[in-house]
């Protein structure tokens, strides 16, 4: 059974930075689409970033391209997070995600298309 844990949330202002890690457990984690996704409180969930195996590569919103980067350890089995130039609209509970295929482009972007969520961990932006 895949199990997924965040950490790392937390409370910072606008313009610092924070990194996110997702522990992982359950199987071996070298192949699938694996990444964030994130939920505002009152919006829909809305995808973050996600890194694909098999020569897919990462993956990234708009909303977060240049200011988030993805990565992966693939010995510890973990998928980090990190955002830098954080804004207030970055609010959000964001959980991590994984799916054991490896994911088209045209399917990323759908929360739907993921098997395994983690609980989430807040991270609250302050103006």
């Amino acid at each position: 059974q895949v199990h997924l844990v965040e950490s790392g949330g937390g409370l910072v202002q606008a313009g610092d930075s924070l990194r996110l890690s997702c522990a992982a457990s359950g199987r071996t984690f070298s192949s699938g689409t694996m990444g964030w996704f994130r939920q505002a409180p009152g919006k829909e969930r809305e995808f973050v970033a996600v890194f694909r195996w098999s020569g897919g590569g990462p993956v990234y919103a708009d909303s977060v391209k240049g200011r988030f980067t993805i990565s992966i350890n693939n010995a510890k089995n973990t998928v980090s997070l990190q955002m830098n130039s954080l804004k207030p609209e970055d609010t959000a509970v964001y959980y991590c995600v994984f799916d054991a295929s490896r994911l088209i482009l045209s399917r990323v972007w759908d929360g739907e298309n993921y098997n395994h969520w983690g609980q989430g961990t807040q991270v609250t932006v302050s103006s």
